[in-house]
């Protein structure tokens, strides 16, 4: 049964990050013994995080690459299997291929099982009380999993649940995808400290936790979003304080895109319009003109800048040019949903 579960080659890696690699691997245990204290605890967003959990993390995350990837001389058959008996219970009121595919298949092969909840399972809230729907699925299920339109009804899930939840995105944090991120940037670069990751787009939910993450691991960070698409102004000063913290220049915020990705080494983008506002399509492409990630944007980039999109992608997004090119970490950063989740899964229920 297992022994087609390989998965995609591991990135070519740069001879910085091969370095970091390989002097990280006899760290990597002591950074995920700072994860014994996790147990227990919900994932809602990345400022929850010490940097000492969120580097635990990032390491299990690589760990787990290592045994159960592509590249691992592991027989997935007799691969530990730490998660044997758990199980997760995965609330979807907005559908996703990485977050489904990611979570079904990393739960497995940690030998626990998954129970996908879609809309026409579950509603939450409504015929059902959410307090109701979480301490049901807390009798059945080891961790619950949610990707929900309101980042309320996750907090609600996580104040009544009595097993740990998993924030699989809200319209206010996506930590997961953070953590995928920030993997796909050390796998490229190695110390991503000193860096800097420049955002052009929409002020959403991936650039909250990305902005969170990427400060407390050292990155300057540069945000260009149209007029009235900022930032959530709460989570903008929890990063300027987090960037004053961990010694990182200011946060750079402007409408202008060039004027972010001038002299960056990471561009990052996201869909325009995202799921319930399809009616804002017309609309939203018209307020971002100017935004598309093309050749001529990352050319204000730094020599060997990298440039990233968690997908699903729009050509209005991002030119097939840069998409497809050298330049592009897009699909290693996809894979490392998996290796993420599967850490987070883990951490909480403490089984390291």
């Amino acid at each position: 049964m297992f022994s087609t579960l390989r998965y995609v080659n591991q990135p070519a890696l740069s001879s910085a990050a091969k370095n970091f690699m390989k002097n990280g691997v006899a760290k990597r245990g002591m950074s995920i013994a700072a994860l014994n204290g996790f147990e227990g605890k919900h994932f809602i967003s990345i400022d929850q995080l010490s940097n000492e959990e969120l580097r635990g993390l990032l390491d299990l995350s690589k760990k787990y690459r290592d045994t159960y990837g592509k590249a691992s001389t592991v027989d997935p058959i007799t691969a530990p299997k730490p998660l044997t008996g758990q199980s997760v219970s995965m609330i979807f009121q907005k559908r996703s291929t990485r977050t489904r595919v990611s979570t079904e298949t990393g739960m497995t092969l940690l030998g626990g099982q998954s129970l996908f909840l879609g809309p026409s399972d579950i509603q939450l809230g409504v015929n059902e009380s959410m307090r109701d729907t979480a301490l049901v699925l807390s009798r059945f299920n080891s961790l619950v999993l949610a990707r929900v339109f309101s980042h309320n009804d996750v907090l609600e899930l996580s104040k009544h649940a009595t097993v740990p939840v998993i924030n699989a995105l809200s319209d206010l944090h996506h930590p997961l995808q953070t953590l995928a991120d920030l993997m796909a940037l050390e796998d490229h670069f190695g110390d991503v400290k000193g860096k800097t990751l420049a955002w052009v787009g929409d002020g959403n939910n991936v650039l909250h936790d990305l902005m969170l993450g990427g400060a407390k691991l050292g990155m300057n960070i540069r945000v260009a979003t149209p007029e009235g698409y900022e930032a959530n102004e709460g989570i903008l000063e929890t990063t300027k304080k987090l960037a004053a913290e961990n010694g990182t220049e200011d946060v750079f915020l402007t409408t202008v895109a060039s004027e972010a990705v001038k002299g960056s080494d990471v561009v990052v983008t996201d869909t325009w319009v995202s799921m319930g506002q399809e009616e804002e399509y017309e609309q939203r492409v018209k307020e971002f003109d100017g935004y598309q990630v093309n050749e001529n944007l990352m050319g204000q980039a730094n020599p060997g800048a990298v440039f990233l999109h968690c997908l699903p992608r729009h050509p209005e997004e991002v030119s097939d040019e840069v998409f497809y090119s050298p330049q592009s970490l897009v699909f290693p950063e996809a894979e490392n949903r998996m290796w993420t989740v599967m850490a987070v899964m883990a951490a909480q229920l403490g089984k390291l």
